[in-house]
C-alpha cells in the first residue's frame, strides 16, 4: 500500500498537529532516557538522534508506517535479487558487489561468482599499477557515479594511499578542467582509466578523446600500457587500443557502482586488501540492514526520520556538514545517491504523487561551514536539519588541531539546538534547530564502506516508503538529448523550430 493511504500516515498528520511547539531542550531536560534511545550502534558508526524533532511516539509511528508499506518485504526482495526496479525491469544487487565468494546458493551463487571472477583480476591489476614506479599519475574519466563515488573515496582514504602516486578526476566536459589537469603531466607516466559502462557517454568520450590525442601528441605510442577502460563494451575500447577492461552489470546502477571495477582508482590507492576491507565494512551494514529489527536498524530509523521531516514537519533540505577534510567530497557523493534516487513525481506504477519526496542535500566541510553558511541554519527562516559527522581518531600527529575539531562539531549540534536568548534581536538563536551526529573511530576503508552502505539502505528506506523506484534516472536523459540537438545546430546555424529564447542564445553563442 502506498504511505499516503495507510492508517499510519494518517495517524503520523494527526501527530504532527500535536508536534507543534516540541521543545528539545526540554525534550532532553525532562527525559533521561531519550539520549540513550535515541543512540544507536551499527558496524562501524555510533548514531546519536536524541537532537531530532522526534520522541519515542514518532518513532512507533513510522515504524508501523513501515510496516503497513511493507517495507521489510521489499527490502528482502533486493537481497533476493528480484527485479525492484521495475522500470528497466532489472534486479538490485549492488549489495553483492561487496558478498563474501561462495555465500550464497541458488539463483545468486552463479551472478555472485562473476562477481569475484571479476575482482579478483582487477584487484591483481591495482597492484600491478601500485608497483609499477614508472606510473606516477592516475587520471580517472567518468561522470556521475563513474566520478563521484571513487573521487570521494579517493580522497577520504589518502591518509592509507600509496606514496608516489597522484590521483586525478576529470568528469566536466568543460574543457578547462582536462585541460588544468593534464598540465604537468608526462605521458610516459600516466595511466587512463576511462569509465563508461556503455563506451557511448557522451562527456566521458569527449574527454577521452582529447586524453587520448594528449597522450599520442606527447610523444606516447603504448595505449594499451596507458590506457584502462571500465565499460562492459569490450569491443569499443579495443578500437580504441585498449586491451585491459573491466566490467560490470546492469544490475549496477551508476550512483552504485563504486563496489565494482568503477572502484579501480580506489583499488590502486588503497591496495587489494585495502579494497577488500572496504566491501568487508560496507557488507556488514547489509547485514545489520538485513537482520536488525526495524526499531533498532540505523538505516531504517534514519530513512524514516526523512519521512517524517519532508511530509509532517515540512523540512525540505538537509545539510551534510562532514567534520574531517578528507571527507569534502561527501556532500556531493550523497547529493547524487539521495536526489537522482529519490528526486520523483510519480509512485512505482507511473501514478503523480501528492506529497514530497527527496530533500535536497547541500554542505561542506565543518570548520569551514561554519564560516559561510552555518549563519542561516542558527538564524535563518527556515529550519534545515543538519547531519554532523565526525570522526575520533585523527592519523595526524599536529598537536591540539583535532581536539579543536572535535570541540566545534558538538559545540554546533550543542548551539543549534539550545540556541540563545538576546532582546536586542540580531544576536538571538532561536535553537531548537535539530541534527543527527555520525560518529566513526577511526576513518578506514571498513569504516568508510559501514558508512556509505548506511546512505545506500537508508535511501532505500525512504523511497521504499514513498513508494517509488529509487533505482532509475530518466531525468538525466531529457537535456542530454536535446544537447545533442543543439550541438549539430551550433554547426549548422539552424533555428528552424526552436522556442525564441534559445534561438537567442544560440545565435548569440554562435
Amino acid at each position: 500500500m502506498r504511505c499516503d493511504l495507510t492508517p499510519a500516515w494518517k495517524s503520523l498528520q494527526t501527530h504532527a498537529q500535536g508536534f507543534v511547539g516540541f521543545d528539545l531542550r526540554a525534550a532532553l531536560a525532562t527525559d533521561e532516557a531519550r539520549a540513550p534511545s535515541l543512540s544507536q550502534v551499527a558496524p562501524h558508526v555510533f548514531a546519536d538522534l536524541s537532537k531530532n524533532h522526534t520522541d519515542a511516539a514518532t518513532e512507533a509511528l513510522l515504524q508501523e508506517l513501515a510496516r503497513q508499506t511493507g517495507l521489510a518485504s521489499h527490502r528482502d526482495a533486493m537481497f533476493r535479487g528480484e527485479a525492484i526496479n521495475p522500470t528497466e525491469d532489472r534486479a538490485v544487487m549492488h549489495w553483492l558487489l561487496r558478498q563474501p565468494e561462495g555465500s550464497l546458493s541458488g539463483a545468486l551463487a552463479e551472478p555472485l561468482a562473476r562477481v569475484h571472477a571479476t575482482l579478483k583480476p582487477m584487484l591483481a591489476y591495482a597492484e600491478q599499477v601500485r608497483a609499477d614506479a614508472q606510473i606516477t599519475d592516475v587520471v580517472n574519466i567518468g561522470i556521475g557515479g563513474s566520478d563521484l563515488g571513487p573521487q570521494m573515496a579517493v580522497l577520504a582514504l589518502q591518509d592509507v594511499a600509496i606514496p608516489g602516486k597522484r590521483f586525478h578526476f576529470v568528469s566536466n566536459v568543460d574543457g578547462h578542467e582536462l585541460a588544468a589537469v593534464l598540465q604537468g603531466l608526462k605521458a610516459e607516466n600516466t595511466l587512463f582509466l576511462i569509465a563508461s559502462k556503455t563506451f557511448t557517454t557522451v562527456e566521458t568520450l569527449t574527454n577521452a578523446r582529447s586524453a587520448l590525442a594528449w597522450f599520442e601528441a606527447q610523444g606516447g605510442t603504448d595505449v594499451a600500457r596507458h590506457f584502462a577502460a571500465l565499460t562492459t563494451n569490450v569491443a569499443a575500447a579495443a578500437a580504441w587500443g585498449i586491451t585491459t577492461t573491466f566490467g560490470f552489470w546492469d544490475w549496477v546502477g551508476g550512483r552504485y557502482s563504486v563496489w565494482s571495477a568503477i572502484g579501480l582508482p580506489v583499488a590502486i590507492a588503497i591496495g587489494a586488501q585495502g579494497f577488500r576491507d572496504f566491501l568487508a565494512g560496507a557488507h556488514a551494514m547489509d547485514q545489520h540492514f538485513q537482520s536488525a529489527p526495524l526499531a533498532q536498524n540505523l538505516p531504517v530509523r534514519l530513512g524514516l526520520l526523512d519521512v517524517w521531516y519532508r511530509n509532517f514537519l515540512n523540512y525540505t533540505s538537509r545539510s551534510i556538514a562532514p567534520y574531517h577534510s578528507a571527507l569534502r567530497r561527501l556532500p556531493a557523493y550523497l547529493q547524487q545517491l539521495e536526489m537522482e534516487s529519490n528526486g520523483k513525481r510519480v509512485d512505482r506504477n507511473g501514478h503523480a504523487l501528492p506529497f514530497g519526496t527527496s530533500p535536497v542535500l547541500w554542505g561542506e566541510p565543518g570548520t569551514n561551514g561554519q564560516h559561510a553558511y552555518f549563519q542561516m541554519l542558527h538564524q535563518g527562516t527556515d529550519v534545515v536539519p543538519v547531519e554532523f559527522i565526525a570522526v575520533k581518531k585523527p592519523t595526524h600527529r599536529l598537536k591540539d588541531h583535532h581536539e579543536w575539531l572535535l570541540a566545534n562539531v558538538i559545540a554546533q549540534a550543542q548551539a543549534l539546538m539550545l540556541g540563545k536568548a538576546d532582546e536586542g534581536g540580531h544576536k538571538h538563536f532561536p535553537g531548537n534547530r535539530p541534527s543527527t551526529f555520525l560518529l566513526l573511530d577511526e576513518l578506514t576503508p571498513a569504516s568508510l564502506g559501514a558508512l556509505i552502505a548506511l546512505q545506500e539502505h537508508r535511501v532505500f528506506v525512504s523511497g521504499s516508503v514513498w513508494g517509488i523506484n529509487s533505482f532509475d534516472q530518466w531525468g538525466v536523459e531529457l537535456g542530454k538529448v536535446l544537447a545533442q540537438d543543439i550541438h549539430a545546430r551550433m554547426a549548422s546555424g539552424d533555428n528552424a523550430g526552436l522556442d525564441a529564447s534559445t534561438a537567442a542564445l544560440l545565435q548569440r553563442l554562435r
